[in-house]
């Protein structure tokens, strides 16, 4: 499928590796231009050559904490016109209820609810005035179904789902959609990290923790970041312009919900 966005340019964040990269993979084979951010360096730029030596596309580099107001700076001045804009951060640590204090969620607001909002807040206006433009969050499927042990993560992505569910709509009229896709379960970094503690908690090996896992999900295995970059390139699309304020759920089948 032509998704009819050859041309048009794109900022993701987080995506030297993991599901930003499968992202930014996805929208640079349907011909966009990027602007890549990442943490380090050596990484976002052995990403960004193999990108442009695959896809033939142009490919900005930004490397730095997209989750400092210094980052943001950066990130905001190399993206300025960009027609998609796909936020992405790391997750806060798993923990119990009583484990985090007030600083705890000041930095898991600021990482998955404020930066998003800010990268918003600078380049959607731009996309209003162009009469086109397309955002979409990478949050998670805890906004669904929240997953005990990442209560820092919960609070956040719940607090920006809601954002977005009232934002969507006003900026919907001038040709900007803003949707969230809800990863699941993939094989990344992250998984990893999950997989490691559950190990430590449990006295199993890393393997066993994961077919364990891997068990739980009605697919029998963990997603790709390369369908789950396929699902955010569709979203960014001409063929998804009436998708507005959406959560799109990708984990398998585990969220046992009838909407």
């Amino acid at each position: 499928m032509d998704l009819g966005i050859r041309g048009k340019r794109a900022l993701v964040c987080a995506s030297s590796k993991g599901l930003g990269r499968g992202c930014a993979e996805a929208l640079a084979e349907a011909g966009v231009d990027l602007v890549m951010n990442a943490r380090g360096a050596e990484a976002l730029e052995q990403t960004a050559q193999e990108i442009r030596d695959r896809f033939g596309v142009e490919v900005t580099t930004v490397a730095c904490d997209v989750t400092t107001p210094e980052g943001q700076d950066k990130v905001i001045a190399a993206a300025q016109g960009v027609d998609i804009l796909v936020t992405n951060a790391g997750g806060p640590p798993p923990g119990l209820w009583t484990d985090w204090d007030r600083e705890d969620f000041i930095r898991a607001l600021d990482a998955n609810m404020l930066t998003p909002i800010a990268l918003m807040k600078a380049l959607v206006p731009g996309m209003m005035d162009r009469g086109w433009g397309r955002v979409v969050n990478i949050t998670s499927q805890s906004v669904k179904s929240p997953i005990p042990a990442l209560g820092l993560s919960n609070s956040a992505r719940a607090g920006l789902t809601g954002y977005v569910a009232g934002t969507s709509r006003q900026v919907a009229p001038s040709g900007v959609t803003i949707n969230n896709l809800l990863p699941g379960i993939h094989d990344t970094d992250r998984a990893a990290s999950l997989d490691g503690g559950v190990s430590k908690k449990e006295g199993i090996t890393v393997d066993e923790a994961r077919a364990k896992r891997e068990a739980s999900i009605p697919t029998r295995r963990y997603g790709t970041a390369a369908e789950f970059g396929a699902t955010c390139a569709f979203l960014c699309s001409q063929h998804a312009g009436f998708m507005v304020g959406q959560n799109v759920l990708l984990d398998g089948g585990v969220g046992n919900q009838t909407m």
